[in-house]
């Protein structure tokens, strides 16, 4: 998964200097609330938290979850296209700090996410999870092409997820 840009947004690949930006997204509220906590306190947790995250799946995988940065240059999310252990297809994800959501930006970075991934990488069948309650994810999901197929639980969780999907 290379570089991707958009009329307001570059989504590039993280890398461990990253560590702060992934330190706050990681513990607002609605992340732990809608994705879980991930145990991330400090930044020595963060970066292992990148490098065995997204630094990973790059190398194993080639795609993974970049950076979303403003054209100006500050981080305000993370959006790509993940292996889930368990999960035949690929998964879009996203996440952004509350000061930049209901802008746009994360349609945009979504948008051109799933173009990538459908265009350059060629997967005929792409895929996102959200939690029932979580409105603004499914809405988004539903505003770049993604239909609802149903409800379903990931391996090693109980939890009662939408499961949208998206082909070609």
């Amino acid at each position: 998964m290379s570089e991707l840009t958009t009329p307001r947004l570059t989504l590039r690949r993280f890398t461990e200097d990253d560590a702060p930006f992934i330190l706050e997204l990681i513990n607002d509220p609605d992340w732990i609330r809608f994705i879980g906590d991930k145990e991330v306190r400090t930044l020595e947790d963060a970066r292992r938290y990148l490098r065995d995250g997204p630094i990973a799946m790059y190398a194993r995988f080639g795609l993974g979850l970049l950076c979303v940065e403003l054209k100006a240059g500050a981080p305000v999310g993370m959006c790509g296209l993940i292996r889930r252990e368990g999960v035949t297809d690929v998964d879009l994800g996203f996440a952004f700090l509350p000061a930049f959501r209901s802008q746009g930006l994360a349609r945009e970075a979504a948008s051109a996410t799933l173009a990538q991934g459908h265009g350059q990488l060629g997967l005929q069948r792409i895929v996102a999870f959200t939690a029932a309650d979580n409105a603004p994810s499914a809405h988004l999901l539903r505003n770049i092409g993604m239909r609802l197929e149903r409800t379903t639980t990931l391996p090693d969780s109980a939890e009662e997820l939408l499961l949208f999907a998206s082909s070609c």
